[in-house]
């Protein structure tokens, strides 16, 4: 396998372009200090052919420094119509996406066998939002993750299997807002409200099922009980497919 040298080619690319380290973290949605750790250890695999491809050039080259520079063939994110990129050679120009890809957590075990499990960033998923969700509600884009409900706890707000959005940056608790919560390595998703004594009460959309939940302040903290944020945006996928009559 081909060694990963792409760094020092990023960094002369946005020179350039005349694209600042802080601008290119604002377009992709992340932190300066992440974007700067590319010039070294290289752009990440599963981002090299979207970062090629803004920056119209070959992704092989822009890896390894081998074969041809510019890419032959450029594709549009908008139409999807492919153009000749000779058009614009030398012209490194990012283009403005209408989304933003957000990064996925999820409940994994902490070890093979444990019983334990904690929640952490899946490498290999992503999730794309409008650009215009998030700054309509004034949402930092590096402050925004995505999780997947998990349960019908929520159910008939949130499915199981729904997708989710969290804003990390909303962790003060809003009393009958939906959160995510990480209580003893696992993920839930809960209406929250303050109690007396900074005691919190868990409600589920599905209270027949799962009634409420309160731990006191010595409890939070024995379990482990931490908000990750405030669930702004959700996905809801209907159960069944409705039969046509008359056919």
């Amino acid at each position: 396998m081909r060694k990963n040298t792409s760094g020092p080619r990023f960094k002369a690319l946005l020179e350039a372009a005349n694209i600042t380290t802080t601008g290119f973290a604002r377009f992709w949605g992340t932190e300066a200090q992440n974007i700067h750790n590319w010039y070294t250890r290289g752009v990440p695999a599963y981002r090299m052919e979207e970062v090629a491809r803004l920056l119209s050039v070959n992704s092989d080259w822009l890896k390894t420094g081998e074969g041809p520079k510019d890419a032959t063939r450029v594709r549009s994110p908008d139409a999807g119509d492919a153009f000749d990129a000779q058009a614009v050679r030398g012209v490194y120009a990012v283009v403005d996406h209408q989304d933003i890809a957000l990064p996925v957590y999820k409940e994994v075990p902490t070890a093979a066998g444990s019983g334990k499990t904690h929640v952490i960033r899946d490498p290999d998923q992503t999730l794309r939002l409008p650009r215009s969700h998030l700054d309509a509600l004034e949402i930092k884009h590096a402050d925004a993750i995505c999780a997947h409900m998990v349960g019908n706890s929520m159910a008939e707000k949130i499915e199981d299997g729904s997708a989710l959005a969290i804003d990390r940056s909303l962790t003060q608790v809003v009393d009958g807002e939906i959160y995510a919560i990480e209580h003893d390595g696992m993920l839930r998703i809960k209406y929250l409200h303050r109690m007396p004594g900074n005691a919190l009460r868990l409600r589920s959309h599905n209270s027949a099922q799962y009634p409420d939940e309160i731990f006191r302040a010595a409890q939070i903290e024995e379990q482990r009980i931490h908000v990750l944020g405030w669930v702004f945006w959700w996905s809801t996928l209907n159960k069944r497919r409705p039969v046509v009559p008359f056919l």
